[in-house]
């Protein structure tokens, strides 16, 4: 027989068997199990221990992947370049640019008889061509510029995306040894260790469990903790969030074999059915709308598939505790719609921009019309009216030239490059910020850090190090102030203490001493580490007490939450009867002594006299001292006649009875456990309120320890004017006589509070919140908050960023922020503050370069075809300018690194202007300067330079010198001001750290070589003419002109200016609005509010401006894609982010339906029938409206397709007006939830998969 590592290759139990095992649950489970024997006997068929866990051996490891597979989920393939390249082709203006070369290009070859025409044009004609390929080639290096940056972008994502799953990691037990793993390396037979805060990474059975529940609202959308256990419910799955207490499970199932897994794969194959039956019905929907109607309705410009919005019809109370797929931040693809709405709020500078760009594309596109109509309309009175000419067939070209001109304004008009500058930017400064210990999981989390105004710190481990240690102990009434040893310990109560603590603390926490000389590790709780330590210090191994009562031998373990705030550990006695073991907070615990072990370890009554003298004489101090407090207590239940401290029992005590459990206890030490505060958080806190940022501190702590922690760090300084508050006084001073969270009065509270004491994660959660919806300030707090808790999660999801830590923090906690700190030090959030800063400058920076080009381009072309009948930029040229000023300088000015300096101004807040009146002043000074120049070039620059006149050639004349000047000087201007651009506070040296920068000086050089190389050897193809040695020295000396001009420009004095200067003032709330034009297609014709067909066209003409938008989101998505893999999440929750609560009941298979050949027949059936229908429904509020794409394609609504990217949901926008009736798909997706929905209440809560 075949063996594999000493033992038979053929297993007792089958995959297929394991996987119909895990379909079970509560006592089904129970029964199942016991059909195999029972659990240890299932351990014995996969060949692996409870206690020794697999043998670790390669040859093993290999066997079990092959058999039962391996812990991850295959990616979706990443875009190829090609699919990117044919994205970017989609964009409206481009396309218009195609069409308008080719047709120029055609008619430069059609040479129609004409007798009239002179011998002399023939010679010119032979380069007609050239422009019109000129164009061609410039839109394909903007085409594959376009999708370079998108597939770098994306390549840089999967590398992040690995590194987050890198970092994921799980307790196992291989060869009896405890040892963190890589969640992929996990297999089939191990023995994990599972606790609180856990992210369960793949399907298994419990062995044993200590008080265990278990969050699986992300697979069956039930809200309540599961309890889980041996008797009682045994199966734990894969993606689901361990809420309280401990335990070990064998691995049964992982990867696509686990619950998680399947359910991805049946989305899988879903995707693939729903695709093909989606471009049906999108020909269906096109023909039908094209009956309907003839208007210009938002019509999907064939980039992106549609996708439908999951928008279940129910809402919950669980609105303050939110799923885990929920909340600020857009996730798996499943996410649905309703998130939009806080999404945008949270993205300000998004929204200002969208709308900006919208407010120049418009101006923009009008000049460009304008533009092309006054061409032709000077053409056509020009030729046939004045000259009296026949129309020729020629004259075609002269207007395709036109058209080509008004296009190229467009073109430069529209600045798409901003888009672009913000994701470069963010890309940029979440690569550097990798290196500063900040893993950014959603990207304009960094920009949003740089407006913050306030943050809300742990201490434990953020601004302390983390690193406990037991410095004092009360023990027998004496207080050593440094470690006792065991001699100076009476020995009975020295074996109480070291056996209360070994046994009463989770198993999974140890100190481990890789090399000797080494610090030792501390792994696992770092509280009860220290404890395990003071153990260590007596001289007693810790592990040989463990070794004597395994975990099974444990009765009850009362794990250790935030309400308890204690640790109980129920043991059986030798001679019968149980002892329990507690830890806790002291004063808690204290409470609960009737019993102390006073001098030489006699037994003594703890009264209530003594109990303050202890509290007063010996905690106080210690917690002054900054130290944490721990109290170690027991009691004895026995059989036969009790002793003083003990109680007799009968039979089993009833251990659900936890408040008589713990009472008469006898208390056994008190130690003071040091964490000191991190040598580098006094500085960063200094900085953060030198940066106008407000620090609190909010701990489960005592308010002595905190306070004397918050003193060291420079949170409490000597002369300020502070509150330090603990749990219970803060709420009194929050709720009015009802009870209820009053706003008015958290608004009283919040200013001044700088310590919170003794809280609960709802009073962290009620304080963010507080602060967040204040109006207190004109400027609106933007609130920053750590945490490391499960507990945590409500309040890292309400924050406007949330941080969490990397090494102590929990899976929920990671699961639940925006950045993840991986050294878990404060210090770090003072430089993700200082890149977010820098994220808002380099888009301003670059807004204040970019719309000065525009301004210019746009009135030259305009002007010039107006004065001239010509156009002074050509086409080429224009495009050339384009790329300069959107991809290169947005590039270049991206890439500025940040400066300390960024620290000393105050935070930008939520309504902080766009542009700055000093912004103002520098675009509008340097657009004047560069007029005056141009057309003092244009009218009078020949009879100066003493050049032949550009103005008024022919259509077909070649290139003149004249008109090369004006291009050249306007690029030299333009790359002169990308300097001054660097600036724009108004400071005057603008050279300042330029050669810190290589990606600036780089591009900048490249430009002016190429730039170059277009003059003197770009003749026809570019339109230019070589320039003579002194002409280039006049086009420089114009350049540097900007340079000596920008000085002039900054001693104007802002102040001056009037307001009306600035742009993108006020709430944010204003600018959502905004957000919807530009990446929204508009409702279906049904809805009450129809675009304007002028509006159509426009936002047409934004696609380039989308192409972008959608870089960002596809930069997004392949962040959340990893979401979906790591977390498997939310991607079966199809629940609303907002409510928590599942779009149906089980797992959402009603996707499968897809599957079913006959489904498309009966939907379309039900099409035509609803249609009918439509006008005498009602109108269903909660009903999901369909998404943009084309006027009538319609599609399940609770379908979102994996393969696309969250963002394309959107939330229907009807600005308060009744909604439309139901778009026709959406009723049979609602009616087929509501029939899961209904199983579900009559108790058929499993479907089978």
């Amino acid at each position: 027989m075949a063996t594999i590592d000493g033992r038979p290759a053929q297993y007792g139990i089958s995959l297929k068997q394991l996987r119909e095992l895990m379909e079970h649950r509560g006592r089904e489970g129970v029964a199942k199990i016991s059909e195999f024997g029972g659990i240890h006997e299932i351990c014995k068929k996969l060949y692996t221990s409870p206690n020794e866990g697999l043998s670790g051996s390669k040859a093993d490891e290999e066997h079990r992947r092959e058999t039962f597979g391996s812990n991850v989920i295959p990616p979706k393939p990443p875009k190829t370049f090609l699919t990117l390249v044919w994205e970017a082709l989609q964009d409206v203006t481009l396309i218009i640019l195609e069409v308008a070369a080719l047709v120029s290009l055609g008619l430069s070859f059609y040479k129609p008889a004409d007798e009239d025409a002179p011998l002399l044009q023939e010679e010119d004609e032979h380069h007609g061509w050239i422009e019109g390929l000129a164009i061609l080639i410039s839109v394909i290096v903007v085409v594959l510029v376009t999708a370079f940056n998108d597939y770098s972008k994306e390549r840089q994502f999967r590398g992040l995306q690995s590194r987050i799953e890198g970092e994921h990691k799980f307790s196992v037990i291989r060869g009896g040894e405890v040892c963190q793993i890589s969640v992929g390396d996990i297999l089939v037979g191990d023995i994990a260790q599972i606790k609180y805060g856990d992210l369960l990474p793949a399907d298994g059975c419990l062995i044993q469990s200590n008080d265990l529940k278990v969050d699986e609202s992300s697979l069956t959308g039930e809200s309540d903790h599961v309890k889980k256990g041996t008797d009682v419910d045994p199966m734990v799955l894969s993606g689901t969030h361990v809420m309280e207490g401990s335990g070990k499970m064998i691995v049964t199932a992982v990867g696509v074999n686990s619950q998680a897994g399947i359910i991805f794969t049946l989305l899988g194959a879903a995707v693939d059915e729903q695709e093909a039956e989606i471009k049906k019905m999108k020909k269906e929907a096109k023909k039908a709308s094209k009956q309907k109607s003839k208007s210009l309705t938002g019509e999907n410009d064939g980039r992106t598939p549609m996708k439908a919005a999951a928008h279940p019809p129910q809402t919950t109370q669980s609105e303050v505790i939110k799923s885990e797929s929920d909340g600020n931040h857009v996730q798996q693809p499943s996410t649905s719609t309703a998130e939009t709405g806080h999404k945008k709020e949270k993205s300000v500078l998004q929204a200002k921009l969208t709308k900006l760009a919208i407010q120049i594309g418009y101006a923009g596109s009008t000049i460009a019309v304008l533009t092309v109509i006054i061409l032709i309309i000077q053409f056509c009175i020009k030729t046939f009216v004045i000259d009296d000419r026949p129309w020729k067939n020629t004259y075609a070209n002269n207007l395709v030239k036109h058209l080509i001109i008004g296009v190229t304004v467009l073109v430069v008009a529209v600045p798409e490059g901003l888009p672009l500058a913000v994701t470069l930017s963010l890309a940029y400064s979440v690569k550097k910020m990798m290196k500063d210990n900040n893993l950014v999981r959603h990207l304009d989390a960094c920009e949003t850090m740089g407006n913050a105004t306030a943050i809300c710190s742990d201490k434990t481990g953020t601004l302390t190090t983390n690193r406990m240690t037991v410095v004092q102990s009360y023990i027998c009434e004496k207080l050593c102030k440094v470690l006792p040893t065991l001699t100076d310990i009476p020995q009975h109560v020295g074996n109480l203490i070291t056996m209360g603590i070994s046994v009463n603390s989770a198993y999974t926490s140890n100190i481990m001493c890789p090399n000797p000389g080494d610090l030792p590790v501390q792994v696992g709780n770092k509280t009860e580490c220290a404890l395990l330590g003071f153990v260590q210090a007596l001289g007693v191994k810790y592990q040989s007490i463990r070794d004597e009562i395994p975990e099974d031998k444990f009765t009850r373990v009362y794990t250790f939450n935030s309400v308890r705030k204690s640790m109980g550990t129920v043991i059986p006695r030798p001679n019968g009867g149980y002892r329990l073991y507690t830890k806790g907070a002291s004063e808690i615990i204290m409470k609960k002594c009737s019993f102390i072990y006073g001098h030489e370890g006699t037994l003594e009554k703890f009264t209530r006299d003594m109990q303050e003298r202890l509290i007063r004489e010996v905690i106080e101090p210690m917690a002054c001292d900054g130290l944490r407090t721990i109290s170690v207590a027991y009691r004895d239940f026995v059989p036969g006649k009790a002793a003083l401290n003990e109680v007799h029992i009968d039979g089993e005590p009833n251990w659900d009875d936890e408040e008589n459990i713990m009472t008469n206890l006898t208390c056994l030490c008190v130690v003071g456990i040091e964490d000191p505060v991190r040598p580098e958080v006094p500085d960063a806190i200094r900085k953060c309120q030198r940066a106008g940022i407000t620090v609190r501190m909010v701990t489960g702590d005592n308010i002595n320890t905190a306070r004397s922690i918050a003193s060291k760090c420079g949170i409490l300084r000597p002369n300020d004017d502070f509150l330090i508050l603990e749990g219970k006084e803060f709420n009194r001073r929050i709720r009015d006589s009802n009870g209820d969270i009053q706003q008015h009065l958290i608004d009283k509270v919040w200013p001044k509070l700088r310590v919170l004491a003794r809280s609960s994660p709802t009073d962290k959660y009620t304080l963010v919140k507080g602060i967040i919806d204040s109006m207190v300030s004109d400027n609106r707090e933007v609130v920053a908050v750590t945490g490391d808790g499960t507990n945590d999660g409500p309040a890292l999801k309400k924050a406007d960023v949330g941080f969490a830590m990397g090494i102590a923090g929990t899976d929920v906690a990671k699961e639940a922020s925006d950045i993840i700190l991986t050294d878990d030090n404060f210090s770090s959030i003072v430089k993700a503050v200082m890149w977010g800063r820098n994220v808002y400058d380099s888009i301003a920076k670059f807004l204040q370069f970019q719309l000065t080009v525009n301004v210019v381009a746009v009135i030259v072309a305009f002007i010039g075809a107006c004065a001239v009948q010509d156009s002074p930029l050509k086409a080429v040229q224009m495009l050339w300018v384009n790329l300069i000023m959107d991809t290169l300088a947005s590039l270049a000015l991206a890439t500025e690194l940040p400066t300390p300096d960024l620290l000393l101004r105050k935070p930008y807040g939520r309504t902080k202007p766009l542009i700055s009146r000093t912004m103002m002043k520098n675009i509008l000074g340097q657009a004047l300067y560069q007029l005056v120049i141009i057309f003092g070039l244009l009218f009078v620059g020949d009879m100066i330079l003493d050049i032949e006149s550009g103005r008024g050639q022919e259509l077909n004349a070649g290139p003149t010198q004249h008109f090369t000047i004006i291009f050249n000087t306007f690029v030299m201007m333009t790359l002169f001001n990308e300097i001054n651009a660097r600036k724009i506070h108004g400071q005057r040296n603008v050279i300042e750290g330029l050669f810190t920068n290589p990606i600036f000086y780089t591009i900048w050089i490249f430009t002016m070589i190429s730039q170059v190389l277009i003059i003197q050897y770009g003749k026809m193809a570019f339109s230019t003419r070589a320039l003579s040695l002194d002409q280039w020295l006049w086009c420089v000396f114009f350049g540097i002109g900007t340079l000596v001009w920008g000085q002039l420009i900054t001693s104007v004095p802002t102040r001056k200016l009037p307001k009306i200067l600035s742009w993108g003032r006020g709430h944010p709330e204003e600018y959502t609005d905004a957000m919807n034009l530009g990446e929204e297609r508009f409702d279906s014709i049904d809805s009450d509010k129809k675009p304007r067909a002028g509006q159509i066209l426009w936002i047409r003409g934004l696609t380039r401006l989308q192409t972008q938008l959608r870089v960002i989101r596809a930069f997004r998505s392949t962040l959340e894609d990893l979401n979906e893999r790591r977390s498997m999440h939310s991607l079966h929750s199809l629940r609303s982010p907002r409510t928590g609560m599942p779009a149906g009941s089980g797992y959402p298979l009603y996707n499968l339906n897809l599957l079913n050949p006959n489904y498309s027949s009966k939907l379309q059936q039900q099409q035509q029938s609803q249609q009918q229908s439509h006008h005498q429904q009602p109108h269903q509020p909660h009903q999901p409206q369909q998404t943009h794409a084309h006027p009538n394609a319609t599609l399940p609504s609770d379908i979102s397709y994996i393969d696309e990217d969250p963002q394309q949901q959107r939330t229907p926008h009807n600005n308060g007006r009744t909604p439309p009736p139901p778009t026709t798909f959406s009723d049979v997706a609602y009616n087929m939830q509501k029939k899961l929905q209904d199983q579900h209440k009559n108790g058929q809560n499993e479907t089978r998969i």
